[in-house]
C-alpha cells in the first residue's frame, strides 16, 4: 500500500457512553483538539438519562458528529458492536475506538497514523491521567512473565524485544484509543455484544490474534485514563492480583465472560486457574460468602453459555 493511499484513508472515531455527560464532553472536546482529526466521530449512547445526547449535539467541533442513540442500555460490548458496525457502514478504512472516560492527547491519532499499513490492530500506551509516568493497566511483556507498571519500564521493554524502540509488538490495551482496520473487521466480525461489559475487548483482541492480525502498542502515543484502585488488588501474599470490583454487576460479568474467554481461547487449564484464584480471593483475601455464591452463579451461566443473567442487576 503506497503512502498516498495511506494518507487518504478515512478514519472514523467511535466513543461509547452511558450517563457520563461530563466525561463525554471532555473526550469529544479532546478529539476535536487533535493535531490529526478523524474524518467523523460517532458517539454511541446507551440510552443515557443525564442529557448526554442533547449536550453532545450542542457542541461545536471541527469533526463531523453522528450520534447513535440506542433504545436500551447494551453495555460497553453492545455499544462497541453497534459503533463498529456504524463506522464500517460509514465507509471507515480505520476505526478509532474508545470509552468515554479516557482522553487522547492532541498528538495521539497523529502518532498512531504513522504506523498505518504496518498493523491491523494497534494503539497507544494507556497511562494514568493522575500520574502520567504510570501505566493505567499493567502490561505483560510478550514471551515473558514480566509485568510492567511504569511507562519507563514499557519503553525499556520495547527497546529490548523490538528492533524499533517505540513499538511493543503483539500486545495492546483494547478500546482505549486503538485503531482497527476495516480489513480486520471484515475478516473477524464485530465485538461480542452479548458480553454486556467486561471481557469483550479481550475477546476481540484474542480473536484478532487467532486470525493472524498484526498487533502492537505504539509506546510514544499515549491515551489518558483514570487510574482505578479496584483493578489489580493484591492477593496470595502479594504474589499476584485479582480484578476485584465492589459492583455485583461488574463482578458477575467478569466471572462469566472471563471463563468464556479462557475456555474458548486458553482451554480448561486457564479456566481452572481463574476459578481457583476467585475462590482464594473471596475465601481469604476479602472473605465474602455472597461473592462466592455470585461467582458460582456466573460460572454456571458461562458453562450454559447463558448471557442474560446480568440483566437482573440493571433495574
Amino acid at each position: 500500500m503506497d503512502r498516498v493511499t495511506l494518507v487518504s484513508r478515512r478514519v472514523v472515531a467511535v466513543v461509547v457512553t452511558w450517563n457520563r455527560r461530563v466525561l463525554l464532553e471532555r473526550i469529544v472536546t479532546a478529539i476535536n483538539a487533535g493535531v490529526r482529526l478523524p474524518d467523523e466521530l460517532i458517539v454511541v449512547d446507551n440510552a443515557s438519562t443525564d442529557g448526554s445526547v442533547d449536550m453532545v449535539k450542542s457542541l461545536e467541533g471541527r469533526v463531523p458528529l453522528t450520534v447513535l442513540a440506542l433504545p436500551t442500555n447494551t453495555g460497553g460490548a453492545g455499544g462497541f458492536h453497534a459503533g463498529l458496525e456504524a463506522a464500517i457502514n460509514a465507509g471507515a478504512d480505520l476505526v478509532w475506538l474508545m470509552d468515554d472516560d479516557g482522553t487522547p492527547p492532541p498528538d495521539c491519532l497523529e502518532r498512531l497514523m504513522a504506523y498505518d499499513g504496518r498493523f491491523d490492530f494497534w494503539g497507544p500506551a494507556v497511562v494514568s491521567e493522575q500520574d502520567r509516568t504510570r501505566l493505567c493497566f499493567p502490561i505483560r511483556i510478550p514471551g515473558s512473565a514480566t509485568v510492567v507498571h511504569e511507562l519507563a519500564d514499557l519503553e525499556q521493554a520495547a527497546a529490548r524485544v523490538s528492533a524499533e524502540s517505540d513499538v511493543l509488538p503483539d500486545v495492546v490495551i483494547p478500546f482505549n484509543g486503538v485503531l482497527v482496520t476495516r480489513e480486520l473487521v471484515e475478516r473477524i466480525g464485530l465485538v461480542r455484544e452479548d458480553f454486556f461489559i467486561w471481557g469483550d475487548d479481550v475477546e476481540y483482541l484474542w480473536r484478532a490474534r487467532n486470525a493472524g492480525a498484526r498487533v502492537a502498542t505504539i509506546v510514544p502515543a499515549h491515551f489518558l485514563h483514570p487510574a482505578t484502585d479496584d483493578l489489580g488488588t493484591p492477593m496470595a501474599f502479594g504474589r499476584t492480583t485479582y480484578n476485584h470490583s465492589p459492583s455485583d454487576l461488574k463482578h458477575y460479568c467478569l466471572v462469566r465472560n472471563n471463563i468464556t474467554n479462557l475456555r474458548d481461547y486458553r482451554g480448561r487449564a486457564g479456566v481452572a486457574a481463574f476459578v481457583a484464584k476467585t475462590i482464594w480471593f473471596y475465601s481469604f483475601t476479602r472473605p465474602s460468602l455472597a461473592r462466592l455464591r455470585l461467582s458460582a452463579d456466573a460460572a454456571r451461566a458461562a458453562r450454559r453459555r447463558d448471557f442474560t443473567g446480568h440483566q437482573r442487576f440493571l433495574a
